[in-house]
This record gives C-alpha cells, structure tokens and sequence, in this order.
C-alpha cells in the first residue's frame, strides 16, 4: 500500500502487557522457586525495565542487594538460572491465558494481511518468549504470518542499540525508507529510530507518561483512536481502531512528536 511495506512489532508491551502480567510474576515465581526472599513489587519493575533484557535486570538489582553473591561470576551463574527458571514459568502462564494480547493487535495483523503488507518481529526477548506468546494467540504456525522474526538469540546488543532493527530490516530486504516500527519504551523508540525507521508508539502500563521523541505518532493503544498525537484526520464513527490507513497518514505527515511527563 502507499507509503508502507511492512510493520515490524516489538513484542513485550506492544503485542501484549507480558511485562506486568507475565515477565514480573514469573520472575517472582522464579524467586520463590529458588528459595530466595526477593520480590519484585509492580513499582520496583518498572524501574527495572530501564535496563533493557531479563538477565540484565536481575544483575542490576542484584548490584543494589546486600543479600545477593559477593562476586561477580557468583551473580551472573545464579542470573542465567533465575532467567531460564523465569522463563518456563512465563511460558506457563502463557500458555494458561494468563497474558491476552492488547486490543487492536489481531485486527492490524488480518489486515496486514488482507492487503499485502508484511509484517516482523523485532524484539530482544528471547525466542522462547516470543514462540510462547505467539502460539498461543496466532497457532502453532504462527511464524508463517510473518517475513523476518529476530529475537534476543539473534543480536548481540539489546536496545537502545539499532541491531535488532537492523537485522529485521536485512530479512525483510528492505530499507528504512517504507517499513514502520511500532513500539512503546523509550528505548525501543530509539532502536528503531537509529536504524532509521518511522515510529509508531503505543503506551504501554509501564511507558505510559515516559518521554519519547521522534515518533510518528503516540497513543494509548491501537484498539482507540481517541487520545492521539497528532490527532487523525478522519474519525469514522464505525471504525474504532487504529488501522493501515491512519499509520500511512502519519507516515506521510512524518511530524515528530515530543511527549512529556
């Protein structure tokens, strides 16, 4: 369609809120699991996003705990077994409903599809992470919906840094030039922006109100046109969606968006 040839879609935040409903508690399942005293309230997560991968955060709150091993190579063996431990659990829950994909996800998706755009994954979770989500909502043949899935396995540096963009762009064989991102952390929006690509952002419950610059566009979700900056031109009384049309409208606006506290 004009303007755009695919959408690539972040995974945590974006596809669904699995940080609130599905990393955090897994991570305290993990804890107990291992019979840590640790708990990792809603707020203490939200700090922890700040620093981008699940095997990160526990070294950063592990750096901040006077309980945590002394040594350093102490802390990383017992961060990569809380981190596989988590991420079963997540898997889990996953699988159990417990984490719902956002309103207006599915409906962007089939219309993806209906009109020839291609869709990817570019995200720094894990593989398994993203097989666990994706199967449970789009089926065991999920990847077949999309032209370049990248993952945490694939990269070698996390966002902020472009790579993982970088990587889904080579797959797609595009340039940044027709391909939108659509995100919701600040660090994500300056992944994608760094690889050159257009940005959508879709607040998510941890990134409501933290700034973003350079976004095409920010609001509170594709499932409600309502609360969007820039506004969209048209409001169709029967169509209560974000859809293809309103991204290729901001794209070829290409106003960027400053969003303050």
């Amino acid at each position: 369609m004009a303007g755009i040839d695919a959408l690539l879609w972040d995974v945590d935040g974006v596809l669904a809120e699995t940080e609130r409903d599905g990393h955090r508690v897994a991570f305290n399942q993990a804890f107990e699991a291992l019979g840590l005293p640790w708990h990792w309230s809603e707020t203490r997560y939200g700090q922890l996003l700040h620093v981008t991968g699940g095997r990160e955060r526990l070294l950063a709150d592990m750096a901040a705990r006077a309980d945590a091993p002394a040594l350093a190579r102490d802390r990383e063996t017992l961060a990569r077994s809380l981190h596989a431990r988590k991420n079963a659990t997540y898997a889990d829950l996953v699988a159990n409903g417990t984490v719902a994909l956002r309103g207006g996800v599915l409906p962007l998706m089939q219309e993806c599809r209906a009109r020839g755009v291609r869709m990817g994954i570019a995200s720094t979770t894990s593989r398994a992470n993203v097989d666990a989500l994706l199967q449970r909502h789009l089926g065991a043949s999920w990847q077949d919906r999309f032209a370049a899935v990248v993952c945490g396995e694939d990269v070698r540096r996390k966002k902020p840094d472009p790579e993982v963009y970088l990587a889904a762009l080579r797959r797609l064989g595009e340039t940044a030039a027709r391909v939108v991102a659509i995100e919701d952390s600040p660090a994500g929006v300056a992944a994608a922006r760094a690889a050159g690509l257009a940005v959508l952002v879709t607040r998510s419950a941890y990134f409501a109100a933290d700034p973003v610059a350079g976004a095409i566009a920010v609001g509170p979700g594709l499932h409600d046109r309502r609360g969007w900056r820039p506004a969209l031109h048209r409001d169709d009384p029967g169509t209560w969606r974000i859809g293809l049309d309103d991204i290729a409208a901001w794209v070829e606006r290409r106003e960027t968006v400053a969003q303050h506290d």
